[in-house]
């Protein structure tokens, strides 16, 4: 139900890309073009205010370039590259360095999570990381083994790692939109979290947001800005088609909860509902029946 807004902007396997890459396909999650910082951990909680016990108001990703707005006591004030802004903890972002991720051969991890080890083995050592869908990676070389398992990457840090290649990727297609539906129910299952924009957890709209980025289109963070984004047209209930976005709430002006329709009177959503997790529920069911007051379609 994430849909307090800081935000008003509206708008099988490994290939690498041997040219230059300015950043990641919109596919991915996007950073911003010069960044001042680059995410260093998993996922990152953005809160309202300088501190850890104000709200999570959206979470950054590994790899993710983002602005600094401001600097205060061992937190930074930054804006991400869908434009979210919110406070994050110094220690969770590395002064960028000119080109991680951005210039150069950038991957982005494919699976709902992928590890990290400091050789080319999942056996001899614990990984040294483990990342989310959509978390960056830059490049160092494709020549690791004769088997092309592998990949040798950079980490934010600086340090030299490995991952394999089945993992990763780079410059992926935008999918169709029947191709969005088959990789949200890759996600059936992954917890609710308030804020969260990664598999580790998403809230509502994270998870909208990002199947619709994989589409190839930036949209909005928060629900009830969705709604209202000059990117989707309004669509009546009984013209609904798979892929349409559905909102609820006590009004089309009090939207607290997204979903995707799926067809079938069906739609696939992220909802603390019964079970907090991505779940698949029908329209013609209490509460949704009631609560659905808009449904767009993303033009």
């Amino acid at each position: 139900m994430k849909i307090k807004s800081n935000s008003v902007l509206p708008q099988i396997r490994f290939l690498l890309v041997m040219s230059a890459l300015c950043c990641v396909s919109a596919v991915g999650q996007l950073s911003v073009a010069k960044p001042d910082y680059v995410v260093a951990r998993p996922v990152i909680n953005m809160y309202r205010s300088a501190s850890a016990e104000s709200e999570v108001v959206s979470q950054a990703i590994y790899g993710s370039g983002v602005l600094l707005l401001e600097e205060k006591a061992g937190w930074i004030h930054i804006r991400t590259g869908d434009d979210y802004t919110g406070w994050v903890a110094a220690e969770d972002v590395i002064a960028h360095q000119g080109d991680y991720s951005l210039v150069g051969k950038a991957v982005r991890v494919v699976q709902l999570s992928a590890n990290i080890y400091r050789e080319p083995d999942t056996t001899k050592h614990a990984p040294v990381l483990n990342l989310p869908w959509e978390a960056r990676l830059e490049v160092l070389s494709t020549n690791v083994d004769q088997g092309g398992r592998w990949l040798q990457v950079k980490l934010v840090n600086g340090q030299t790692a490995y991952v394999e290649q089945g993992n990763v990727s780079a410059n992926l297609p935008a999918l169709t939109i029947d191709e969005t539906i088959r990789l949200a129910r890759r996600f059936l299952g992954i917890t609710y979290t308030w804020g969260g924009v990664s598999s580790y957890g998403f809230d509502c709209s994270g998870f909208t947001q990002m199947l619709v980025r994989q589409r190839g289109i930036m949209m909005p963070r928060d629900a009830d800005v969705q709604a209202n984004w000059s990117g989707v047209t309004p669509v009546e209930r009984k013209d609904l088609q798979p892929g349409d976005l559905l909102f609820f709430g006590g009004s089309a002006a009090k939207i607290t909860h997204t979903g995707m329709y799926i067809g079938n009177g069906e739609f696939i959503h992220d909802t603390t509902h019964t079970h907090p997790e991505v779940q698949i529920s029908k329209l013609d069911d209490m509460p949704w029946a009631k609560l659905l007051v808009a449904a767009r379609r993303v033009k």
